[in-house]
């Protein structure tokens, strides 16, 4: 059973990743949450409930452990790593480089979301959950996912939208 678990898990890494980085923003922080994620777990393996949803369990863990990291932050602040500003265009051209931007303005925003908006959307728009998936994976009702949803999508609309109108 423990190796089937551990197998489990590790088919599960590239979903938690996708989740983590919607979550922090950058890969590095994204790969420290996935790691720190899958510790907890192989640790409390006896804990999961046999026939209950891994990838529910995992992103719990995951969100948890980011809460937690969020919580530090406000009391120590936020660092800033200038080689996770993403503005390196690595010569392919001007268009990666206003990707990344776009891309670096859209985490961003994301980073001012409220946390449940951020996670709801992460785990709709990122890892494509549905409705029902991410009410079950966050254990609230599906109204409450829906009208984050909305907000978060509207917040970002808001901020995000080409100034001076349509061209």
């Amino acid at each position: 059973m423990r190796s089937e678990f551990a197998n489990d898990l590790v088919r599960l890494v590239p979903r938690l990743r996708r989740f983590a980085l919607g979550l922090c923003g950058n890969s590095a922080d994204a790969d420290d949450l996935v790691q720190a994620g899958c510790e907890r777990a192989l640790a409390n393996a006896d804990a999961f409930a046999e026939g209950s949803r891994l990838d529910s369990w995992m992103y719990r863990i995951v969100q948890n452990l980011w809460l937690d990291s969020r919580r530090r932050l406000k009391v120590r602040g936020t660092p800033v790593d200038p080689a996770d500003a993403g503005l390196d265009d690595s010569g392919i051209g001007a268009r990666e480089a206003e990707g990344r931007m776009l891309l670096s303005q859209v985490f961003g925003e994301m980073d001012r979301l409220p946390e449940g908006q951020r996670a709801v959307l992460t785990l709709v728009a990122v890892e494509g959950l549905s409705y029902r998936e991410v009410a079950e994976v966050l254990d609230i009702p599906i109204g409450t996912v829906t009208s984050r949803l909305v907000r978060a999508r509207e917040a970002l609309s808001a901020t995000l939208a080409p100034k001076g109108g349509r061209q």
